[in-house]
């Protein structure tokens, strides 16, 4: 078994301690968080032991951690448990701006240690069948690809609302989700185009609804919608159109239509947030023991990074920025026409 801890016991934590108590692969032997109680109340149902600071799991005692801190933290922790020997699986965003999220892959790569970026979605089976699918050529030439996260939620008190220790407000947030889901269907990232589409802020410090257009390196269109605040009008949280056909990926089920015809069938049971999180600890487990390279690379987690950054340069200039280090990954998909 491979001797884990989780740093950052918020609401997030809960679900990966839940995804490592049913894996094989894994024992939750510790929990930090600078809230002592938080961290003891966590580690308690897990019968693992809890701490306040970062040196109790640099002593050769842990194998792998969770990092869920907040973001502005991320460089700094990750840095020191991979130089510890520990392998990490860090929470989204993977870092504030690209200079500390290329600082965190350097140090992984000279310390020898693994570390990836929690992606969860890649490992909605869902959406690897849709992937397979478009692959495949099924529904033609793709057109476009666009992705919604829009529900209502209250953020108040949590750490997203200060931008010091976020980043940003939901595009940093759920937005980062949304830039791995299009570039794991359309591959790098040329160009994106980000507005903030609410009239008033519900949180002031930071945007809480908003819009990012993308072209792909290969020439497809992407168009993500984002919002704590607003909710979304469809079942469906990604939708692909190609020439011959479409792809519907939603919270409860999906569809699909192939190869010209006019009528969508069911199929699989939308998004799994138990398999989902399943896979993903899996995947960490499979890269630690040499099996395999982590589905999400490292210059992917740097990318995501560039995107995001790229958006905000966007906001805040009012046009379409280029994406940096967009050519790091050659296209994930040929599409058949």
């Amino acid at each position: 078994m491979i001797r884990i801890a989780i740093v950052g016991a918020g609401a997030i934590a809960r679900a990966h301690a839940d995804a490592l108590a049913a894996s094989p692969h894994f024992k939750l032997v510790a929990v930090v968080d600078v809230d002592a109680a938080r961290a003891a109340a966590l580690a308690d149902k897990f019968g693992a032991r809890s701490a306040t600071v970062l040196d109790a799991l640099t002593d050769g005692s842990v194998d792998a951690a969770i990092v869920s801190t907040p973001p502005n933290t991320h460089r700094d922790v990750a840095t020191a448990l991979l130089e510890a020997g520990v392998h990490v699986l860090c929470e989204k965003p993977f870092a504030i701006g690209r200079d500390n999220a290329r600082a965190m892959a350097d140090t992984a790569k000279r310390c020898g240690r693994v570390l990836t970026m929690a992606t969860k979605f890649r490992f909605v089976n869902d959406l690897t069948i849709a992937r397979d699918a478009i692959a495949a050529g099924k529904i033609g030439t793709l057109y476009r690809v666009s992705n919604t996260f829009a529900s209502p939620v209250d953020m108040t008190g949590r750490w997203n609302l200060n931008p010091e220790a976020s980043g940003g407000g939901v595009i940093i947030d759920n937005g980062t989700h949304s830039v791995d889901i299009m570039r794991y269907i359309l591959g790098p990232i040329e160009s994106v185009r980000a507005v903030e589409s609410a009239k008033d802020r519900v949180y002031p410090g930071v945007e809480d609804t908003a819009r990012i257009e993308c072209h792909s390196v290969g020439g497809v269109f992407g168009r993500i919608d984002l919002s704590w605040s607003e909710q979304s009008t469809g079942p469906w949280f990604i939708s692909i159109l190609g020439s011959r056909g479409g792809i519907d990926i939603g919270w409860k089920g999906s569809r699909r239509r192939f190869d010209g015809t006019s009528e969508y069938t069911p199929f699989g049971v939308g998004y799994d947030k138990v398999a989902a999180f399943a896979g993903q600890v899996a995947d960490f487990a499979a890269a630690i023991r040499g099996e395999r390279p982590t589905t999400t690379s490292l210059d992917e987690a740097v990318a995501s990074v560039d995107v995001i950054d790229a958006a905000y340069a966007s906001m805040r200039a009012d046009r379409w920025i280029a994406v940096g280090g967009v050519t790091m990954n050659p296209p994930a998909l040929r599409v058949v026409g």
